[in-house]
């Protein structure tokens, strides 16, 4: 039986963020928040994407507060309800109301007055797995990012990828429709490829 490098890696890194105590993970959503806020990107942006943390994810919930206090508008990925396996972005604020989608991720509950579309995020902050010295990403594995920036080139400009640093690796077994990242901001770095 042939063994898909990618899952491979995506099983040892997933569990290596996994096994990070709760101060460790504290102390990197903490450091990759003073990364984050160095950052001249962040300083002309007003409509910023991210995500909420899951399985292991660095924290986000310290950077959305962050962007709060700064006065940015903060958007999550919703599950888009009519083309499967793409992404729509919807205002988050701290009284929005919540669902879980199928896969047990929370997100707002849709509410098309508050979508916003891509072509006017400002910076688009994606969760990943894995990510090499050439910015390739590796995700979870449903290709949702992928495909919902396939054929957006501009935006592909503005998306930055957030992770631990232990999940850097060397190289990435690539796939035709990855689509890489510009910058990668860690705890300890920010990559720029």
């Amino acid at each position: 039986m042939l063994v898909d490098p990618r899952q491979v890696i995506r099983k040892q890194i997933r569990q290596a963020r996994q096994q990070l105590s709760a101060l460790q993970q504290q102390q990197a959503a903490q450091s990759l928040c003073r990364q984050f806020l160095s950052l001249p990107e962040l300083i002309k942006s007003q409509h910023i994407a991210i995500y909420l943390h899951h399985d292991g994810e660095i924290a986000t919930t310290e950077l959305i507060a962050a962007f709060w206090q700064l006065g940015k508008s903060v958007y999550l990925p919703v599950l888009h309800p009519f083309t499967a396996g793409h992404l729509i972005f919807q205002r988050y604020q701290a009284t929005t109301e919540m669902t879980a989608n199928k896969y047990g991720i929370a997100e707002p509950k849709l509410n098309c007055q508050d979508i916003k579309v891509v072509a006017e995020l400002d910076l688009i902050l994606t969760p990943l797995v894995a990510f090499d010295a050439h910015g390739q990403r590796m995700g979870m594995g449903g290709g949702f990012y992928d495909r919902t920036f396939a054929k957006q080139p501009l935006a592909q400009q503005r998306m930055l990828g957030l992770a631990h640093d232990c999940q850097r690796i060397d190289n990435m077994p690539i796939a035709a429709w990855d689509v890489p990242l510009p910058v990668v901001i860690t705890p300890s770095a920010i990559y720029r490829f």
